[in-house]
């Protein structure tokens, strides 16, 4: 919870909807180097709800198949 705790505020809230359940540090490294690239809090915010879509379309290929709704292949890179 100290991890949690020690986030800025805009990322404790993008982590609190998340869909996926991600460990504080390793959304902030990810915020981190997408904030390093845009520096933007927005962009950085969006560039990881990107992410977040990516990794459920893998999963959701992976568990149940091509033709789920999540299961995007454009979304890969």
């Amino acid at each position: 919870m100290h991890e949690f705790d020690r986030l800025p505020p805009e990322l404790r809230g993008w982590l609190a909807a998340a869909i996926l359940p991600w460990r504080p540090r390793s959304v902030r490294r990810a915020y981190d180097r997408a904030f390093q690239r845009t520096q933007d809090t927005t962009k950085a915010l969006e560039e990881l709800d990107r992410v977040q879509e990516r990794l459920i379309a893998k999963d959701a290929r992976k568990i149940w198949g091509n033709g789920h709704p999540k299961a995007d292949a454009s979304l890969d890179r």
